[in-house]
């Protein structure tokens, strides 16, 4: 796993900033997991702000041209992933689809929207990479359908051990813009947690699956 080093905090604090990632420890947020966490993290909300959405878009293509120059296309994870891809996408002139949860239950039942080019190489772009479950899921029925995965690029991840295990295992470069510790040092600089806020922030990114308040 690799944090890009120059956008790692104007990422985090430009999300923090417009409540894109918020910080509680008093009053945890219960993730789908049941687990019990001091951070929340909705990077959609950076589409609703131009000049976010603009750093993130430009960030994601610095970091394609730096890390994948080989790319050929780019692929969004929906549903979060679908509109950072297609700006992306855009920005280089480069050719996109997505890659569905499950094909559609009617139609023509595709898992993958967009034109299938095999042996295309491309970047799998993804909103956010907690555990990186769900993204290889999207990576691997993008490499079943003939793909040449270059890599991933995500906007931020929340740096868990288990990720960065993974993504070897697939075999799959994860690149991302920002991560946990990197916004925690932001937060801390500029005074938006105390010291002691600090502490509980760690232990939770230590043992997040048995943190409590």
């Amino acid at each position: 796993m690799t944090i890009v080093k120059n956008t790692a905090h104007p990422i985090a604090e430009a999300l923090l900033r417009i409540g894109a990632i918020k910080l509680n420890t008093e009053k945890p947020f219960t993730w789908s997991s049941g687990w019990k966490s001091p951070i929340y993290c909705d990077n959609r909300l950076s589409l609703s702000f131009p000049e976010v959405r603009t750093l993130v878009k430009q960030s994601l293509a610095d970091a394609i041209k730096a890390n994948f120059p080989q790319a050929q296309g780019i692929a969004g994870v929906a549903t979060a992933g679908i509109p950072q891809g297609a700006l992306v996408a855009d920005a280089l002139q480069l050719p996109f689809v997505y890659v569905r949860p499950k094909p559609k239950d009617h139609g023509m039942e595709n898992l993958i929207e967009g034109k299938i080019v095999k042996g295309q190489r491309i970047v799998v772009i993804e909103d956010l990479v907690s555990t990186g479950g769900s993204s290889l899921k999207a990576a691997e029925a993008l490499r079943d359908a003939g793909f040449i995965i270059e890599g991933m690029l995500a906007v931020f991840t929340y740096g868990f051990d288990v990720a960065a295990e993974n993504f070897v295992k697939a075999n799959i470069p994860l690149v991302c813009l920002s991560d946990y510790n990197h916004l925690i040092d932001y937060a801390l600089a500029s005074k938006t947690i105390s010291d002691e806020q600090l502490t509980l922030l760690k232990a939770w990114r230590f043992d997040p699956a048995n943190w409590k308040v």
